[in-house]
């Protein structure tokens, strides 16, 4: 095909993954779902008949897909909600994902046949939450501020040991690392990680805050550009990529940063056209007519996470979390953790790595992981709403943050004009009243000397003045006609005939 055909087949691709959007919202379905189903019908047994094996280049596409997301989720996440929850998420990432994987392993060993290998890489490749599933479906349930902030938390830091650890077991390498080569190497990984990204976060939010870029859309460009910057410097440094991007991201996104709404929206909308290209390319890497024979032993490896693994992790993290005197995590909230561990493009991401690596009986895998994924998250997602209210830990009463947008006029068909009063202008000494701007628009602040405040009808501009002014769309240029005529004429500009003409 040519490149006209695949732009035209991206971007129906696109528009409609978009559209799904509003489906899965309404069903509280996470829409990973349906672009794994977009996938599936552009592959080699769907509509499309694309084929698409390359288990390698899917891995590197996938890494870095993640790292976008991971990105948004850091730049979106508040740091005030969160903070007091990082200790127990970063327990359930750690010790909790240690003991999901031998837990796991030690069940189906014996129950599926699995060698010892296999059954430890599988438990690695499930244990880890998905940032993309929680946060779309987390962030519109009306849940205690701090046990939303342990499912977010967990869901950004516990991508990053999974991934060591799914590494480790891929080598070809014999015999299997030892659990003692495994804690090292994390241990190291986590450590410089963390290092690269609390260096590069800060050091970014300084330069940000400083440097005046000569348009505002490339304050966006140059967090993302920063966010590459410590993933792809992380792992040069065989630190892990993932735990880098985030904690700098984490610091950035709640640092005071020039156009920081624009910021956040643009990596919002990157974010979303990663989990969509992630998903359907995952989605057409998957081989339909092989996947029925996993769907039994991928069952009962996902009923085995569900009600074993992962309940079991949750409550020996939520023992050391009480012992330690972090936190108190309840029953109520242990089962709901449990239940909320959901599993997304992650899971499947990792299993491209030993498919990759050419591990004997890894494409199984790859399999087993796809299935468990699109079943228990078809499931659990749903149906977390009746569960929070069920365990009586839903928080519709309380209060929740204000969704504040820094402007917020497409909806009130208003437009914001930023008005620069010149040296030599008439409007020098002229009062907010004198300017006789339509009915609907305001002069809103004045920012003088560095220094803003909120004019009275009786403030005197002054040259060097910058005015941020609200009208309704519909007087936008009768406003700028008005503000032109008395900038040439002062305020008697109507008097001299000055209309304000470009």
């Amino acid at each position: 095909m040519g490149l006209n055909v695949w732009l035209l087949l991206s971007a129906i691709v696109v528009i409609t993954a978009i559209v799904s959007v509003r489906i899965a919202h309404r069903t509280g379905l996470p829409s990973l779902l349906i672009y794994l189903g977009l996938g599936l019908l552009l592959g080699e047994a769907g509509i499309a008949h694309i084929h698409f094996e390359n288990a390698g280049l899917a891995q590197q596409l996938g890494l870095v897909a993640l790292a976008v997301i991971l990105a948004e989720g850091g730049l979106t996440t508040n740091w005030q909600n969160v903070r007091r929850a990082v200790p127990s998420a970063l327990v359930l990432a750690t010790v909790g994902v240690a003991v999901s994987i031998v837990v796991f392993a030690l069940a189906v060993q014996h129950m599926l046949d699995m060698s010892w290998r296999i059954s430890l890489l599988l438990g690695a490749v499930l244990a880890s939450t998905d940032a993309a599933a929680v946060f779309s479906v987390l962030r519109r349930l009306p849940l205690p501020p701090r046990l939303a902030g342990v499912l977010e938390a967990e869901s950004g830091f516990n991508d990053a040991p999974t991934v060591i650890v799914v590494t480790m077991l891929s080598l070809p390498s014999e015999p299997m690392p030892s659990v003692w080569e495994i804690l090292v190497n994390a241990a190291y990984e986590l450590a410089a990680g963390a290092a690269v990204g609390l260096a590069i976060g800060p050091l970014a939010a300084y330069l940000l805050r400083r440097v005046a870029l000569p348009a505002s859309g490339l304050y966006p460009i140059a967090v993302m550009a920063v966010a590459f910057l410590t993933y792809t410097g992380a792992v040069q440094l065989h630190a892990s990529g993932f735990l880098a991007v985030y904690l700098a991201t984490l610091v950035i996104g709640n640092s005071r940063l020039p156009h920081r709404a624009a910021t956040r929206g643009f990596a919002e909308g990157a974010a979303w056209l990663a989990q969509i290209g992630l998903f359907v390319m995952l989605g057409m890497l998957a081989s339909p007519e092989e996947l029925p024979r996993t769907v039994v032993p991928g069952l009962l490896a996902g009923v085995v996470l569900v009600l074993l693994a992962r309940p079991i992790s949750v409550a020996v993290s939520a023992l050391l979390v009480r012992l330690a005197r972090i936190d108190r995590i309840s029953w109520r909230e242990q089962i709901f953790l449990s239940w909320a561990g959901l599993r997304g493009a992650v899971p499947i991401v990792l299993a491209t790595i030993p498919w990759a690596d050419g591990m004997i009986g890894a494409k199984g895998v790859f399999n087993e992981v796809f299935i468990i994924v699109v079943v228990f998250t078809l499931v659990q997602g749903p149906t977390l709403p009746f569960l929070s209210k069920v365990l009586g830990i839903s928080a519709e009463g309380e209060a929740r943050d204000l969704d504040v947008e820094a402007a917020p006029l497409e909806e009130l068909k208003a437009d914001l004009l930023q008005v620069r009063i010149p040296s030599g202008s008439l409007m020098h000494g002229v009062e907010i009243f004198e300017l006789r701007l339509p009915a609907n628009a305001a002069v809103t602040m004045v920012v003088r000397e560095g220094r803003s405040f909120v004019p009275t009808p009786t403030t005197q501009l002054e040259a060097g003045d910058q005015l941020l002014v609200v009208t309704t769309a519909a007087q936008r240029q009768e406003v700028e006609r008005r503000l032109r005529a008395v900038s040439r004429k002062g305020k008697l500009a109507g008097w001299y005939g000055e209309r304000g003409a470009t």
